[in-house]
């Protein structure tokens, strides 16, 4: 998540927004007619991709999927929700994780996190989070992420320039766990039916780093 203080006007926008529609239509959906033609009765999606609502993140565009390929669900900070099986908290994120698994039986899941993150860095800025009630609520998601980077740094084990990277890397391990509390995930990954990967984007490279469990680092995907 972030800000931009140079948007176009409303009117530029629209005018944009009405370009990209009469644009989709002759560049790609006429093309891809038959593909379209195939999914008018279902989607048999491959993988669930957990992303950012951050503008500068964008799943199809990143993995080069076509129509049909990706079930997404993007919020701020690409968090996962604690399971709980009755629950009417942060159901939306929850409810597409068990469509996804339980009904569309995707056999891979994504979490994507990404470099500049306003939702990590807004783990540390109280003062501006008052007015923004909500995104306080939801920022609590990655709470244990903000405690464990403070408690690094008093220890001297991190340096400060070095906080947002490390935030951005260990949030995406953390919502990687929250998902292998899901009981049925965690056993279609057990039965080898599941994959589950933990990105990292860095926007200025445009390289995705995947995280190896054994490892326990982000690698460059080459």
């Amino acid at each position: 998540m972030e800000t931009s203080s140079s948007n176009p006007t409303p009117d530029t926008n629209k005018d944009r927004l009405l370009e990209g529609i009469r644009d989709f239509n002759t560049r790609e959906f006429v093309p891809n007619q038959l593909l379209f033609d195939e999914l008018k009765e279902k989607q048999t999606p491959h993988t669930l991709f957990i992303g950012c609502s951050d503008s500068r993140v964008v799943p199809h565009m990143l993995t080069k999927s076509l129509a049909g390929e990706l079930f997404v669900v993007r919020n701020i900070g690409n968090f996962v929700p604690l399971y709980k099986r009755k629950s009417v908290t942060y159901v939306a994120t929850s409810a597409v994780i068990e469509y996804a698994v339980n009904q569309l039986e995707v056999k891979n899941i994504v979490v994507c996190g990404h470099s500049n993150c306003g939702g990590c860095a807004a783990l540390y800025k109280d003062k501006e989070l008052k007015k923004l009630p909500q995104t306080r609520n939801w920022l609590e998601l990655a709470r244990p992420v903000k405690e464990r980077v403070e408690k690094k740094i008093a220890k001297n084990k991190l340096k400060l320039e070095e906080r947002e990277a490390y935030t951005e890397k260990l949030n995406v391990v953390l919502q990687i766990k929250h998902l292998m509390d899901y009981p049925y995930i965690r056993k279609k990954v057990k039965a080898g039916e599941l994959n589950v990967y933990g990105w990292y984007y860095q926007i200025e490279e445009g390289r995705i780093y995947n995280y190896d469990k054994e490892l326990k680092k982000f690698v460059k995907v080459d």
